[in-house]
């Protein structure tokens, strides 16, 4: 809230301690005229006494006093709990160095010499008023960034709490429902009609177990942990591995899955890489229109290792293809159910750079392209 400067200085209190009752009057006269609230003392032990019984915002102190001086009396101020923070402006006839060191020592803000010229008093007073109340401001902004540092440290230990609970207390149910479906699937007693219903129990436990992992290894990138294990990868197998394991969504909706592959091998971090497909495979299916075809493409170009994971559906709006890859972003106009939980692209980008590749969109007109380009190395 912003406070008009005359407004602020007539709430402010000058405690002005000289036994000269001249100079006292010409600043009482002075600062009065400026709005400011004057009180006055007319030595030492005075000035104590009527500072902690109204706690001023800015004291003018004389140096040279009978009984206890100016010096003394900064000092003591400063000692009290509020006085630390107020403002002390010494006023003196004596013009050398060691007088002017004494003051500053003892805890003065400024100083200036008689005889004081009004404009300059009034200058300086409101300079030290305000640099106190910058002071005091800066202290608190410190003070919430100190709060909001802690907020985020607590944020993020909770945040570690909730990734162990979904890695440790989420995953082993999820592989353990996968595990089921796969036995409900070999019995050869099992009914003709609930082949589909166990395909698509696995599906959705293997579905659940890439995003648990997905979220892990998000949350390991944003602590700088995660780090590829590059081995010799057998491309058409993974890809393989891949449209087998799609095989039962894509049939679902009424999409073909069609791999090209032009490269024998390449080395990389195989889980990675292959969640990585799996991925981009299962967002280009859900975006797919019934009937179509899906191409999974991985081939060498300019000594680099290209994917490219292609639909025919809507594609993905131009002032979205950046965005795409952040987490929980979802594109707009989507249909919810086909919409993406917004967080395996942002796995894919995360495995194009920990690879020292990148990922992006193309329109493939119609439909999208998501591409990927990873160094080809002879060997990890």
């Amino acid at each position: 809230m912003l406070v008009d400067p005359a407004e602020a200085s007539r709430r402010e209190t000058i405690l002005v301690v000289d036994d000269n009752e001249p100079n006292r009057l010409l600043a009482r006269a002075t600062l009065e005229d400026e709005g400011y609230r004057v009180i006055e003392a007319t030595g030492g032990e005075e000035g104590l006494a009527m500072f902690e019984q109204e706690w001023p915002s800015c004291v003018l102190l004389d140096v040279r006093m009978p009984g206890l001086d100016g010096i003394a009396v900064c000092a003591r101020i400063r000692a009290l709990g509020r006085g630390a923070d107020t403002p002390i402006i010494f006023l003196t006839a004596q013009r050398d160095v060691d007088t002017f060191d004494r003051a500053l020592d003892a805890g003065g803000d400024d100083f200036l010499t008689k005889p004081v010229r009004p404009s300059e008093l009034v200058a300086r007073v409101e300079t030290c008023l305000k640099l106190r109340r910058m002071e005091t401001e800066v202290a608190e902004h410190v003070a919430l960034m100190k709060r909001q540092r802690d907020d985020m440290m607590r944020l993020q230990l909770q945040k570690e709490r909730l990734t162990a609970f979904i890695v440790h207390d989420l995953k082993n149910p999820v592989n353990a429902m996968d595990l089921g479906a796969q036995r409900i699937l070999r019995d050869k007693l099992l009914p003709p009609g609930l082949k589909p219903v166990a395909s698509q129990i696995r599906f959705e436990a293997r579905q659940l177990t890439r995003m648990i992992l997905n979220l892990l290894d998000l949350s390991k990138a944003d602590e700088g942990g995660l780090a590829p294990k590059p081995t010799k990868v057998d491309v058409a197998k993974l890809v393989g591995a891949v449209v087998t394991e799609l095989e039962w969504t894509a049939t679902a909706r009424s999409v073909t899955l069609v791999p090209e592959v032009a490269l024998p091998a390449i080395f990389a971090d195989e889980d990675m890489l292959s969640r990585m497909l799996a991925n981009l495979v299962e967002n280009a299916i859900r975006h797919a229109p019934a009937g179509s075809a899906v191409s999974i493409g991985v081939r060498a170009a300019d000594g680099d290792v290209d994917v490219r994971v292609v639909d025919t559906g809507a594609g993905v709006p131009e002032e979205m293809r950046e965005r795409v890859f952040d987490p929980f972003t979802q594109v707009e106009g989507a249909p919810s159910s086909r919409a993406g939980r917004g967080l395996g692209l942002a796995f894919c980008k995360l495995v194009a750079i920990a690879h020292g590749g990148r990922v992006w969109v193309e329109d493939a007109a119609p439909g999208a392209a998501f591409c990927v380009r990873l160094p080809l190395r002879e060997s990890p």
